[in-house]
């Protein structure tokens, strides 16, 4: 196997080193490089920086963070060196929503979703350089690809032994089949019929012991694009399969979770991480945060937000997050959710402005991803008792360099000096 390393050898684990220091500008993220909706192009870099509080929530976790980015056509992956904080970085176009199951995971992009298995032996010998080996704890390899067509799907999950997403743009919840594009498995009774035309703006799905139990929509609308009229204050949350609105007035909320018997959404719109109460229909304000609020996971007593710029006017202008800060941030904040507060930030000052999805991997502290497309993945040989590596021949080799239309292999970078160049990507 010939496989170089696709991150660079990151520094010391100062959260003032590089190239924007800890307590730096809050101007807003530049994307050097984009079209007039903001979308990153071919040659854009992307530049983070990680506060104390981030890096020693990283030293400590015993983890790893996953970040999707639609607008940069990325996904990003936080780990920990062992001296400091690694982002990996792997083009795909408009990845949305990420699932993790054991060493499974889940991947919405664009007119697809992508299944990947992580197989942590090969991932000791990803390098052949003898110095590097066992520089990796993870390597997720594709493992199989459905396409949906442009369904526009968001969060994603299992239900028993079958892959669910939220379809956004037939505002219907359904489930991956062999056969068909997907198959309808619930919609809001308030949606009349399954048309591609985003009528609600189905996006967020929360289980509870192994099934949807509640979703996020940004309003009551049965009409293509409706919901944009509403936008501030039409959010609800409903519960599956009855359909009642649990939960209404709410500014574009998302990434409604269930986590320690407490339903936590994002009231996306206002910049705060919220508790639902089910039952008087009220909510509780944890903290209100300095960007527009989309992605959100647990570990212990932490949330990890993801925190986004308003990009596109028609969308989310107006929204009541834009009048409490002049600037918005883009970034992943970690919240105490004993006491609201903000402990940690790992902000992206240049190439990203919006995020989707965030998900915290644990046991794994520095993992690698390969897309389906890539020869490495090709390589890989999973048995369930044996894995190895396979080298192409050379007559397979130039067929699949003929034939490999995808975009250009990850690259990375350490995240406290956060300087990486950007492949492709496309907008949402």
């Amino acid at each position: 196997m010939t496989q170089t390393d696709p991150a660079t050898t990151a520094a010391d684990d100062s959260a003032t080193t590089g190239t924007v220091a800890s307590g730096g500008s809050d101007a807003p993220p530049v994307v050097e490089n984009a079209d007039q909706e903001g979308i990153a192009k071919v040659g854009t870099r992307i530049k983070c920086s990680s506060d104390a509080g981030f890096v020693e929530f990283m030293r400590q976790a015993n983890a790893s963070v996953f970040v999707t980015t639609y607008q940069a056509g990325k996904v990003a992956i936080l780990g920990w060196t062992g001296k400091s904080i690694s982002l990996t970085l792997l083009d795909y176009a408009k990845p949305l929503g990420l699932a993790v199951r054991g060493n499974q995971m889940v991947l919405a992009a664009m007119d697809r979703i992508l299944l990947f298995a992580n197989n942590p032996n090969l991932a000791e010998e990803y390098l052949e350089d003898p110095a590097k080996k066992g520089q990796y704890d993870a390597l997720y390899l594709g493992r199989a690809t459905y396409f949906t067509g442009p369904v526009m799907a968001h969060d994603v999950g299992w239900v028993d032994n079958e892959i669910w997403f939220v379809n956004t743009r037939y505002s219907t919840l359904s489930s991956l089949s062999p056969e068909f594009s997907f198959v309808n498995r619930w919609k809001p009774p308030f949606i009349s019929e399954l048309m591609p035309e985003d009528r609600c703006h189905l996006n967020g799905m929360a289980m509870v012991n192994g099934k949807p139990k509640y979703v996020t929509a940004l309003a009551q609308t049965n009409e293509a694009g409706k919901w944009r009229e509403s936008k501030a204050n039409g959010g609800v949350i409903m519960t599956v399969p009855s359909g009642e609105v649990v939960l209404r007035g709410l500014s574009m909320p998302h990434s409604v979770r269930w986590y320690r018997d407490k339903l936590w959404f994002l009231n996306s719109g206002t910049g705060e991480l919220c508790i639902a109460d089910v039952q008087s229909g009220k909510r509780e304000t944890v903290c209100a945060l300095q960007g527009y609020t989309r992605g959100l996971c647990f570990a212990g007593n932490y949330a990890l937000v993801g925190l986004c710029m308003i990009r596109e006017k028609h969308t989310f202008g107006g929204l009541p997050v834009q009048q409490r800060h002049k600037q918005l941030l883009c970034g992943i904040a970690i919240v105490d959710i004993r006491d609201g507060r903000q402990v940690g930030l790992c902000k992206f000052t240049q190439g990203v402005q919006e995020l989707y999805e965030v998900q915290i991997v644990p046991g794994m502290r520095r993992p690698v991803m390969r897309m389906p497309h890539e020869d490495l993945n090709r390589q890989a040989i999973s048995l369930p008792n044996q894995s190895l590596w396979a080298k192409l021949s050379a007559e397979d080799a130039r067929h699949a360099a003929r034939h490999n239309t995808a975009t250009a292999p990850a690259q990375s970078s350490d995240a406290s000096q956060g300087s990486v160049p950007e492949a492709a990507s496309e907008p949402v």
